[in-house]
């Protein structure tokens, strides 16, 4: 057998808000197409005064002029701002230090990996582990004892909180090693102290907290049960998407720690379909990406004359934001779905059919989906925002597609109307891509290498009666020739190999056969597409033609493809034994089983005597 894919854990995005990869490499390029290049050089050299006036002024101008304008932010990159704010994180002044922090989050979520790695680098856990117990030490006495500080004084402190919180989040996003060692400060009681006292602090505080990848325990989980049931409540009177995304949040903790084991009330409940799915499944069938894009629209003409349009982007983005969150967290509970099907799994296969609809949906661009060629978005949030939901529902649909071609039931795999028209759906969004993709669009290649995967795991549970189309088919040859990435070579095989046995599409099957002899190593060359793919061309072609009696056979007789095969062996010969035992111990099996396979094959079909 050939290679199968790998189902995508949950993997929450920090995605970059506000790209800059349109903007040609450099600084040079950057301030070129600033508008405020005068303004940074000032900017920096404030943040060294010695007047703690200036210095704060600094901090809340780099918050303003980073403001949806990526070549600004590279400019300020250039000249160390994250190391400068980083230092003013320990500046004798309060103020100094609380503005510094709200400059490093906007950065963060602004910039993306990129701006927090530098910020890992540059030792930001250092000041930012020293926060810790001063903001538990603030919040204790707030709790226990409200009018001890005036209001003002406590939104404050509630505020930088909410911003050290957001870049510890986003810190924790950009590599396991950050991530090991935020993990390290043990930060789930400080975390989980915000969510208890939910009903006494802003929803802001609480959500920030939220954010965070936990990985809880058991004494918490009923603190995140009664969130996700609506109990204990928050502070003031707060609706809608704020209280969805809270929620939300909760429901993802709760999938990182099931099963909840006992005292818990919730101990042996099925966590992943019992209490995610039912609360998720209405937020992603909540919204229409497209009436959002136009919304956005709409409201970023208005900018020119009103600053109230903000606020309402400002909800959007929270809005899209929090189906974006939702669609993340289902693709953790698909990954963890069990491949076999057995009868107490069926009711679960049953619960993922139903979730289709909705994702073929969310992954149909809008007008905003992605920025033009080579420039930036009207509004970049917003784009970047309809990218990651894109790219989450596909992901979403890769598991589900997984789990269900694992074993397809007979029920499914005759429901062949539904699986064309979940396949059109997947080449409909592609088709709304198109092929013509340039510097800043880097989305719409992602969107192609997902979907691959999803068409393949649509192709093995309906092979034989999706009809190949001639286009597709040669989109397919075309991304498997272009791509480096072994993977999605792969998976282009794997779906090709699936059209290819289509019994009546004579000339689509000779057409898909010839790519994959193209494939295969030749008596004196060896095979230009690397191992796996190799391995997986070598699988396709024996699995299409290992039933002589089908129409389209007359292909492999007609073509000689036995004598291309034998021409084949020695080749597939050698790249496996160069393949490293120690270093890839599975591919090594799959590639010794498949030589053997391809060997008895030939033998097979010269027997046949045709």
């Amino acid at each position: 057998m050939g290679k199968s894919q790998k189902k995508r854990s949950m993997r929450r995005h920090n995605p970059m808000r506000v790209p800059d990869s349109h903007l040609p490499k450099g600084l040079e390029s950057a301030a070129s197409s600033s508008p405020k290049n005068e303004a940074v050089l000032p900017i920096i050299q404030k943040l060294e005064s010695p007047d703690a006036s200036e210095r704060k002024w600094a901090c809340v101008a780099v918050s303003n002029l980073i403001q949806n304008d990526p070549s600004t932010r590279r400019l300020l990159q250039g000249k160390n701002v994250v190391g400068a704010l980083i230092t003013r994180l320990s500046d004798s002044e309060e103020e100094v230090w609380i503005e510094a922090a709200g400059a490093l989050r906007n950065l963060c979520i602004d910039g993306g990996y990129d701006i927090c790695a530098e910020m890992y680098n540059k030792n930001i856990l250092a000041p930012l582990k020293m926060f810790v117990p001063k903001i538990s030490s603030a919040l204790s006495q707030f709790l226990e004892s409200p009018k001890t500080a005036s209001e003002n004084a406590q939104k404050v402190v509630y505020e930088f909180t909410e911003n050290v919180n957001t870049i510890l989040w986003c810190l924790s996003e950009t590599s396991n090693k950050a991530l090991s060692a935020i993990n390290q400060i043990n930060l789930i009681p400080f975390l989980m102290s915000f969510l208890a006292a939910r009903a006494k602090l802003p929803i802001a505080t609480v959500t920030a907290a939220a954010q965070y990848e936990l990985r809880s325990n058991v004494a918490y989980s009923s603190c995140l049960l009664e969130i996700v049931h609506n109990e204990g409540g928050v502070r003031g009177e707060v609706f809608g998407d704020k209280l969805t995304m809270l929620k939300v949040l909760s429901s993802g903790i709760l999938s990182n720690v099931s099963p909840l084991p006992p005292p818990s009330t919730a101990s042996g409940v099925d966590v992943g379909r019992e209490i995610v799915l039912p609360l998720l499944q209405p937020v992603v069938a909540s919204v229409s990406l497209i009436e959002s894009s136009a919304l956005a629209e709409t409201l970023v003409a208005k900018l020119i004359t009103s600053l109230t349009p903000e606020l309402e982007l400002e909800r959007l983005e929270n809005k899209l934001r929090t189906v974006q969150l939702a669609l993340e967290i289902l693709t953790g509970v698909c990954a963890t779905l069990p491949d076999p099907v057995s009868e107490a799994h069926e009711g679960e296969l049953d619960a993922e059919e139903d979730d289709e609809e909705p994702l073929i949906t969310l992954i149909q661009p809008a007008r905003l989906s992605f920025p033009p060629a080579a420039g930036q978005s009207s509004h970049p949030p917003t784009t970047s925002v309809l990218g990651a939901i894109h790219v989450s529902a596909l992901e979403c649909l890769n598991n589900i597609f997984l789990s269900l071609s694992a074993s397809p039931t007979p029920e499914l795999t005759a429901a062949s109307a539904s699986g064309k028209q979940i396949w059109d759906g997947v080449w409909a969004a592609l088709g709304s891509v198109g092929t013509e993709i340039t510097r800043g669009q880097e989305r719409k290649q992602g969107m192609w290498e997902i979907s691959v995967g999803v068409l393949w795991g649509i192709g093995n549970i309906w092979k034989g009666s999706l009809v190949p189309n001639e286009e597709q088919v040669q989109l397919l040859i075309q991304l498997c020739n272009s791509s480096t990435d072994p993977a999605i070579r792969v998976k282009c095989i794997g779906t090709l190999e699936c059209l290819a046995q289509h019994p009546q599409s004579i000339d689509a099957n000779r057409v898909i056969a010839m790519h994959l002899l193209s494939i295969l190593p030749t008596s004196t060359a060896p095979s230009t597409y690397g191992t796996e793919p190799l391995i997986q061309a070598l699988s396709a072609l024996i699995d299409i033609y290992s039933d002589e009696n089908l129409p389209y056979d007359v292909n492999f007789r007609q073509g000689n493809f036995v004598q291309r095969l034998v021409d084949s062996v020695e080749g597939v010969r050698k790249a496996v034994r160069a393949i490293d035992r120690r270093k890839e111990r599975d591919l090594k099996l799959r590639g010794e089983e498949m030589r053997d396979n391809l060997v008895a094959f030939i033998k097979y079909r010269k027997a046949l005597r045709f």
